[in-house]
């Protein structure tokens, strides 16, 4: 029997201001208020509401029968909570039907998992937390900011506790292998490996109108697989469900006629940890530098393909130990927002989709000046002219100190209660 993994993925980044070289040391507030509300309500109104009545709708039709699974970062789940809680609220409805997994991702969509190990690990756990609080159910399954994934990616999300992680199908790994197979890492064998079938896939993410595909052609499409091929995971953006392809174009009827047409031909929707779990692996792959599922090449370079990026980056995470020792919430705040992989792809001399910006330059400067700002109030708290180690043992000691000062409030308290039980007998 064919399974058919279905999952999706939202990110919204938080949109920086125009910020000048002047503003620095006077401006703390980065935000563009107005373009970080006007990009989620479009995305809600055009895509996710409509997109999620349409799940609901397949799974109802279908007895339940019809499942998938959505990443959705914590700076996306934060921006649904305050400007669209309705769509909070209809993912909740979704998570009741137990046909819908959520996956776990760093929470700022980073790739903290490439530049800073303790960072990353942080991310993740902060957005299981996020997520099972607000849909209920901790998240068993990974996946990794923009699909990247390398073997030792992999051996950290092992490390922390995951057994089923996605990843993207690339020629340069794969080989004459077929994507449609659960895999493992290299030399963990415990670490399950769903990869996407990237052209099933884009076909529906970017081609579907151009293809004038149905719902019966994709499903005849499946069943040509050979009989073997039984784990065909289909992975794209939430955008693609009325963004990218939109409602005119058919693409909602093409996902409600999807179950019907995949039953009959006794086919059958799986969540990813479901699918790792039944299925026994066909072998291992080895992946020695990260890849992604961007471009042709599934590689970083719309992140890390150039100067001014490297540079942005180098600058952000050479604070990241002294950030992380802070108490100070907005500057904990922007720490995370600033880590959103959107402010470098803006940077990008060949892949700056989405950005608002005139020029990879221009979204640089203006990046630069924000972090400049950053790390002069990091600077502040935590100066450079100390070093790590000092500020850790300086750190201690608060720390210790802090906390026998609790212990003996406490102990006042107890007396106090004592005595007025004493006083009152």
């Amino acid at each position: 029997m064919k399974n058919i993994c279905f999952y999706f993925q939202i990110h919204q980044p938080i949109r920086l201001k125009r910020y000048r070289f002047f503003e620095i040391g006077q401006d703390h507030y980065y935000y563009d208020d107005f373009q970080t509300e006007e990009r989620i309500r479009y995305s809600v109104e055009q895509s996710y509401l409509p997109a999620n009545k349409t799940i609901a709708e397949m799974i109802r039709s279908s007895n339940g029968k019809f499942k998938c699974a959505f990443s959705i970062s914590g700076i996306a789940l934060e921006q649904l909570e305050h400007y669209a809680p309705e769509v909070i609220d209809s993912f909740k409805e979704l998570a009741k039907t137990g046909s819908v997994e959520f996956l776990v991702e760093p929470y700022a969509h980073s790739l903290s998992s490439v530049f800073d190990v303790n960072e990353f690990e942080l991310q993740v756990k902060m957005h299981a937390d996020k997520t099972e609080a607000l849909f209920g159910k901790r998240p068993t399954a990974f996946f990794n900011s923009e699909l990247i994934y390398s073997d030792e990616i992999g051996e950290i999300v092992s490390k922390m506790g995951y057994k089923t992680m996605m990843i993207d199908e690339a020629k340069h790994v794969l080989g004459w292998k077929s994507p449609n197979y659960v895999y493992n890492h290299s030399y963990i064998p415990k670490l399950k490996l769903l990869v996407r079938n990237h052209k099933l896939s884009d076909d529906i993410a970017f081609r579907f109108s151009g293809l004038s595909l149905t719902a019966e052609n994709f499903i005849q499409w499946v069943g040509a697989f050979p009989e073997n091929d039984n784990a065909i995971t289909i992975g794209m953006g939430y955008e693609a469900l009325g963004i990218v392809q939109p409602a005119y174009t058919g693409i909602f009827d093409f996902f409600k006629a999807l179950p019907y047409h995949a039953i009959e031909q006794k086919m059958n929707f799986i969540l990813p940890s479901e699918l790792a779990k039944k299925s026994e692996s066909a072998g291992p792959l080895s992946v020695t530098y990260p890849m992604s599922w961007v471009g042709n090449d599934k590689d970083l370079t719309p992140w890390t393909g150039n100067d001014l990026q490297n540079e942005a980056f180098a600058k952000l995470y050479a604070v990241g130990e002294r950030v992380r020792m802070c108490a100070d919430k907005p500057l904990l705040r922007d720490w995370l927002i600033l880590q959103s992989s959107d402010h470098f792809r803006y940077m990008s001399h060949k892949d700056a989709w989405g950005s608002n910006f005139e020029s990879s330059y221009d979204a640089f400067m203006n990046y630069m000046n924000v972090l400049a700002d950053f790390l002069e109030r990091v600077d502040a708290q935590y100066p450079t002219t100390i070093e790590n180690e000092e500020l850790n043992e300086l750190l201690k000691t608060i720390n210790s100190q802090e906390k026998e000062i609790e212990d003996l409030e406490d102990e006042v308290k107890k007396l106090k209660t004592r005595n007025a039980r004493k006083i009152e007998k």
